[in-house]
């Protein structure tokens, strides 16, 4: 493998196309597509300031390097990424992309980032100002995650998160096959439209969480005063510990819960047979 070290580049393609290249402490400057169509990279203690670095690369491994927000949309129709003990300045990483490995990474703008990706495996992630992230990817694992950003993982599938905070209105729309076990999940109109969405020992918070979905499992989960209106026209099988605010229209299924404040079946349920609810031990 040839490798650079202590050097400087910056303008269009400067390392377009290498093979077994390994970085040390080389910063790239302003420019666009510096190692673009590149395989087998390996980057250490670098910074990148300039436009889509890494595109259509297959395989690379990036250790203790930053990336500047000028190096937006930065790794993109790649493969086999392996990033560890790295910050992230920049909006809209990670698209298109097969195989990710994650550990110990900051993304203060996360944006727009992790959007149509397969195969991502995340430990110690932190991501801020992250609206829409994770749009339609699939095949995820994730643990020790924080997060800040709206309207994320909609449209997931096969997704399984431990240990996770989770600041997100409109999380886990339309997704598919998400299992997610001792995490805090903060945010209005949660999980709604999903299919087989099972939360297990979660702190759940935000109005009329987990509606319109199909196949819902709650274990052991906890609700916030604010969790009102929860379950509309749901399929749902949920033991809750403590108290619901309200139930609105669940669609069939059992809740079992300590008590409940209201529960209300109107003229717009969509149940065909009364759903069992189960409160003190008492149907």
């Amino acid at each position: 493998m040839k490798t650079i070290k202590d050097c400087e580049f910056g303008g269009e393609r400067p390392l377009f196309g290498s093979r077994n290249l390994k970085l040390e402490n080389v910063t790239i400057h302003a420019g666009e597509s510096a190692l673009k169509c590149c395989a087998n990279i390996d980057a250490e203690h670098c910074r990148f300031e300039g436009k889509y670095p890494f595109w259509h690369v297959d395989g690379f491994r990036i250790h203790d390097c930053e990336f500047t927000p000028g190096a937006r949309a930065a790794l993109w129709y790649s493969r086999n990424l392996e990033m560890i003990d790295t910050r992230v300045d920049a909006p809209k990483m990670f698209r298109e992309m097969d195989g990710i490995r994650l550990d110990n990474v900051v993304i203060p703008d996360g944006e727009e980032t992790l959007w149509h990706c397969a195969n991502v495996d995340i430990r110690k992630v932190e991501i801020r100002n992250a609206d829409y992230l994770f749009m339609h990817s699939h095949d995820i694992a994730i643990s020790e995650w924080y997060q800040e950003g709206n309207y994320s993982f909609q449209y997931c599938r096969n997704v399984v998160i431990r240990n996770a905070v989770i600041h997100s209105k409109d999380a886990f729309w339309g997704t598919e096959n998400v299992t997610i076990y001792d995490s805090e999940i903060t945010g209005e109109y949660l999980g709604w439209h999903s299919r087989r969405l099972h939360l297990v020992r979660c702190r759940i918070s935000g109005t009329q969480p987990l509606c319109y979905a199909r196949d819902l499992v709650l274990e052991d989960c906890t609700f916030a005063p604010d969790c009102d209106l929860a379950f509309e026209d749901s399929e749902v099988n949920a033991t809750v510990i403590g108290h619901i605010t309200s139930v609105k229209n669940p669609a069939a299924g059992i809740i079992k819960a300590s008590s409940i404040g209201d529960t209300i079946i109107d003229e717009h349920s969509n149940a065909l047979d009364p759903v069992t609810i189960i409160t003190d031990g008492k149907v």
